[in-house]
């Protein structure tokens, strides 16, 4: 039996709204053992109000640097 390990991870803040190009913030509470790839998490459009729900995938992950 083959024991996987589970990654967690932070994901961004904030994105930019396709529909408008505004802020869109997190509105997911991040669990105590942070995301995980698969885990859904949603933002709010400031500007717009769109609410976008996006799939977190291993190659979204915040690694901390600057964009």
């Amino acid at each position: 039996m083959c024991h996987g390990t589970v990654h967690t991870v932070t994901v961004a803040r904030t994105i930019v709204c396709v529909d408008c190009g505004g802020d869109c913030r997190l509105i997911t509470h991040q669990p105590d053992e942070g995301f995980a790839p698969g885990d859904i998490v949603a933002y709010r459009c400031r500007d717009c109000l769109d609410r976008w729900d996006l799939e977190v995938v291993a190659e979204d992950l915040d690694d901390g640097r600057p964009d």
